[in-house]
């Protein structure tokens, strides 16, 4: 089984977006994309990428199925909210998900929960805001907090800023409804996955923005969890893949193509916009916009892995001087975590989660930033360029 053909440990061939061919850009090898059209070439029509979208959202769900019969068995969500879109050009409406600790309810009305508002991955276009599960069952047990998910509106339908826009929304819905929820504003973390951790770092960035023109509750952010995130569509995809010590370990080209095709629209999409590739952003909109604590995993074997890297040493080196800790996993594919079998968990995702989450829990209990990070694994540092080949000899 070709590996470029797997996703999620399943075999498959994606209908309805074909391959772009070399010859559809007119960019050389050293140029960067600046709009959409110069990562995707002419668009596809919509209604061929919402067939494959689709196809590959029940797939998924199949992968996930497998995924969650693994012991020990995930929590099941307790509550769902239906939030109306108020920042976002597209109305409608998306759902969140709320996983509480068991002792949610016993604890009286004062109690006041510390909660992380968490995005699922799938390049902007599948997945669902259940697909964390295992990691929430962590977040409750060894953070002490409240889980929420949520199920952000889908590309092709709702291209970008929709996603960004629905994160920066759900913030805004549990800032406001903070009481009702029980939950401690001051004490607010994002996580996500692949597409979600972009969220999880562009969302608070989409608050901030709008904290300038609007009044926005008093609240705060103090945590970020980032796996395997998006954060550059300036690199073509061509460039991450033979970035990877493994090129033909990453996702496959039909997949990519279709996340590209859906969510960057339309043409003119100007792709170093900072809420769509936040290495991006200004210095000074990091430092204003992000928690103070970042928790940030890439894996080895990811064509996300590089620019994953220069946006973690970004932001722990100043200006910006956040506390990062930061963690490449080693021998594991992109979405590692999110592995179909039905026998275990992922290799070391629980030992991971569990990890993050007790560093999670230091932090909304204000321990010394030394102490949360313990040890704090580094940043590496940017690998030194090869030296010039020496002059040739001119012949006598």
């Amino acid at each position: 089984m070709n590996t470029a053909d797997v996703v999620g440990g399943i075999s498959a061939t994606a209908p309805g977006v074909p391959a772009r061919r070399a010859s559809e850009s007119e960019l050389s090898e050293t140029e960067h994309p600046q709009i959409a059209r110069d990562k995707t070439g002419p668009p596809p029509s919509r209604l061929s990428l919402r067939v494959s979208a689709t196809w590959w959202r029940h797939l998924q769900c199949i992968g996930m199925g497998l995924h969650f019969l693994a012991p020990p068995q995930p929590p099941n969500f307790q509550f769902t909210k239906t939030v109306p879109s108020t920042l976002s050009s597209r109305p409608g409406n998306f759902t969140l998900y709320f996983y509480v600790p068991d002792d949610y309810d016993k604890r009286g009305d004062t109690a006041k929960w510390p909660a992380v508002i968490n995005f699922h991955g799938g390049g902007f276009t599948i997945g669902s805001a259940t697909d964390d599960a295992r990691f929430a069952r962590f977040v409750l047990e060894k953070s002490k907090a409240i889980f929420i998910s949520v199920d952000y509106r889908l590309a092709p339908e709702y291209p970008f800023p929709v996603a960004v826009d629905d994160g920066a929304d759900a913030l805004l819905y549990v800032i406001k409804n903070a009481a009702e929820l029980r939950i401690d504003p001051n004490r607010l973390a994002t996580s996500g996955f692949s597409a979600g951790g972009n969220i999880a770092i562009t969302a608070p960035m989409r608050l901030y923005l709008l904290s300038q023109t609007e009044t926005i509750p008093e609240h705060r952010m103090v945590a970020l969890v980032t796996f395997y995130p998006i954060t550059d569509y300036t690199l073509s995809r061509e460039e991450r893949r033979a970035s990877s010590v493994r090129p033909e370990a990453t996702l496959p080209a039909s997949l990519t193509n279709l996340f590209d095709a859906s969510y960057l629209f339309p043409p003119e999409l100007d792709v170093s916009d900072p809420c769509l590739s936040p290495n991006k952003a200004s210095d000074e909109l990091l430092k204003k916009s992000i928690p103070d604590h970042i928790f940030f995993y890439t894996c080895e074997l990811d064509m996300l892995l590089q620019e994953g890297e220069i946006l973690a040493r970004r932001l722990e080196r100043p200006p910006v001087s956040k506390h990062v800790f930061y963690s490449m996993i080693r021998g594991v594919r992109h979405g590692w975590d999110k592995g179909p079998s039905p026998m275990k968990p992922p290799h070391k995702s629980e030992k991971i989660y569990r990890e993050c989450c007790v560093r999670l829990w230091r932090v909304f209990n204000g321990d010394d930033p030394r102490f949360v990070l313990d040890r704090p694994r580094r940043v590496p540092p940017l690998a030194p360029s090869p030296p010039p080949p020496p002059p040739r000899e001119k012949e006598s």
